[in-house]
């Protein structure tokens, strides 16, 4: 007979398992399928490509102006400059009957001329890859429901992940138990076989599964953030951002100042990073003390590996915070920002992609697989 511990923990697999299965289905899979959107995206909408140029970017204030004038009932949120070879965009981000929904102007960065103009999703456009990763994020739900319930389908996805290798773990380690423990015996029966596809796969994800629900659990609690944080820097607490600070004692100098802020704050940007792969730019400030800030990225296709720049809005003195510079980071730092790249499988290059791609449809067939191991057993 099996121990207390292990009765217990079959249970909490078997139970868990049935709890969380539909959840942690629809979650995989829309992971699986959002995975390759960017180059998805990149071979079906030429409108965000541009014939590269040997000469400066249109300024942002050109790029704005040209935005509202297609988008002039809401304010700008998020501008943002791509290599030499993309489309400039202005995102505008407004809640839209308790969902996030935003609309996009793609401009020529030379020229700041009008390309595109997305609709929101839901009034006159479609998009598939919006649409899956509601999915992936709040099960399409309203936004405070579906995180929820996907945060703590995570956690439990998480506890079933080690549960399952106490299952698994072999009662003898040795050359027989382990080829029945890590092969797929596929001239067995049905049923047999379904439980070699639940356990032996299951098995050989499960450091992949742990990282993806790791991942996707910082950004579910902050409790669970912070605590990850804490054992990642060594004890350290993490600290609370802040957006740094503008001197409103200094507001009368914008009166005189004839190039807008956030124009000379975006060249002396570029006087520091000389080849840029993704500039982002924050296009309007809300509080009369907030700063300018710039995210430079410094590698294609991966958000991880950046550095970040404030500015006073009416001096343009440069405002240094803990943690702007990545290479000047801490580790913990580092591994927070790698968090995304990390969930996604960017972080390897397309390697990486392919690989959580296959581990996200293998995690989506085992509540499929332990769902009718039970209902076989019954």
């Amino acid at each position: 007979m099996p121990s207390t511990f292990k009765r217990i923990n079959n249970w909490l697999h078997l139970w868990l398992g049935l709890a969380s299965g539909i959840v942690v289905f629809i979650v995989a899979i829309t992971g699986a399928l959002y995975v390759f959107h960017q180059e998805i995206e990149d071979s079906l909408q030429p409108w965000r490509f541009v014939e590269a140029q040997d000469q400066a970017f249109a300024p942002p204030s050109q790029l704005i102006d040209t935005a509202r004038f297609y988008i002039p009932y809401i304010e700008p949120t998020g501008l943002t400059y791509e290599d030499k070879e993309g489309a400039a965009a202005v995102g505008f981000i407004y809640n839209d009957e308790g969902r996030i929904a935003f609309e996009v102007v793609y401009m020529n960065p030379y020229t700041a001329r009008f390309i595109k103009k997305e609709e929101p999703m839901g009034k006159g456009r479609f998009n598939f890859f919006h649409f899956i990763e509601d999915g992936h994020r709040d099960l399409w739900l309203p936004d405070y429901i579906g995180r929820k319930i996907i945060g703590i389908s995570t956690l439990i996805f998480l506890i079933i992940l080690i549960s399952g290798l106490i299952m698994w773990w072999p009662k003898k380690w040795n050359k027989q138990q382990l080829k029945r423990s890590l092969t797929l015996k596929r001239n067995n029966n049905r049923k047999r076989l379904i439980l070699d596809l639940h356990n032996v796969l299951g098995f050989y994800i499960l450091l992949f599964g742990c990282v993806f629900a790791i991942t996707g659990l910082v950004w579910s609690f902050n409790w669970f953030g912070d605590a990850f944080y804490y054992i990642t820097s060594g004890g350290e607490q993490k600290a609370e951002h802040e957006h740094p600070h503008s001197d409103i004692n200094m507001a009368h100098l914008a009166e005189t100042d004839s190039i807008p802020a956030i124009d000379r704050a975006f060249y002396l940007t570029l006087a520091q990073e000389k080849d840029p792969k993704r500039i982002y730019m924050s296009p309007t400030l809300k509080e009369k003390d907030e700063s300018i800030e710039v995210v430079v990225g410094l590698i294609k296709g991966k958000y991880y590996k950046h550095n970040e720049y404030f500015y006073d809005q009416y001096t343009l003195k440069p405002i240094r915070v803990k943690g702007d510079r990545y290479n000047e980071s801490d580790f913990a730092d580092k591994l927070e920002k790698m968090n995304y790249d990390i969930h996604t499988g960017a972080i390897l290059g397309l390697p990486g992609k392919i690989l959580a791609f296959l581990i996200s449809l293998i995690i989506a067939s085992l509540p499929i697989t332990g769902f009718i191991l039970w209902w076989n057993r019954r």
